[in-house]
């Protein structure tokens, strides 16, 4: 944690956490391109946060923020927005710590996954990119976010159970030569002009999108 009177210069942002930053943005937007343009302005805003900050949060986590607000400033511009599917609100919470614990092994540009973490609310989105994919701890997640701890860990284990739950009904599941969790998209079987089958089960056509 910095003290407030030995604020840390931009260099030293610009040397500790770009890297990490860009990461983070790419993970949260899903493309590269987009993901640096994102860096740049979060830079800016660190740049003119730096005065003012105070070292209540550590400066890691001071800047995920920023860069979690820009991000979400993105796609709230109209030519940016993308289908937001509701999360369940209502879904099981019986034993969150331990199901926020397990955190997801997968590879997260698969394209699977990728639609899906596409698909989520923002703040779901950013729980989800941060803990199980940055490997920030609950706490962190919750400071970044802006919300309680329990308010980040819900949302960490409803995003986990709507990609969960996607992933089975859409991939197939297996292991690599490193032993990682992956997926792949079931195949699908043309039966008709409106009917399609992906991993046995018969649908409507288009049922894949």
């Amino acid at each position: 944690m910095e003290a407030s009177g030995d604020r840390p210069p931009l260099a030293h942002v610009v040397a500790e956490l770009s890297e990490p930053l860009l990461r983070y943005l790419e993970r949260y937007v899903g493309e590269r391109a987009v993901a640096q343009d994102l860096l740049q302005e979060t830079l800016i805003r660190i740049d003119r946060g730096l005065p003012s900050f105070e070292g209540r949060a550590s400066l890691k986590t001071w800047a995920f923020s920023i860069a979690t607000r820009v991000a979400a400033d993105y796609f709230r511009k109209p030519a940016n927005r993308v289908r937001i599917v509701d999360v369940d609100e209502t879904a099981e919470l019986s034993d969150t710590d331990r199901l926020v614990d397990q955190r997801l092994v997968i590879d997260e540009m698969n394209s699977c996954v990728r639609e899906v973490i596409d698909s989520l609310p923002e703040d779901y989105r950013a729980a989800i990119v941060l803990h199980d994919l940055e490997g920030l701890t609950a706490i962190e997640t919750a400071e970044v976010c802006g919300c309680s701890v329990a308010t980040a860990k819900i949302r960490i284990h409803r995003a986990r159970l709507r990609l969960r739950q996607a992933l089975e009904r859409e991939c197939v599941f297996y292991r690599d030569d490193d032993n990682v969790l992956r997926c792949d998209r079931k195949p699908v079987t043309v039966l008709g002009p409106n009917r399609v089958v992906r991993g046995g089960a018969p649908g409507p056509r288009g049922s894949d999108a």
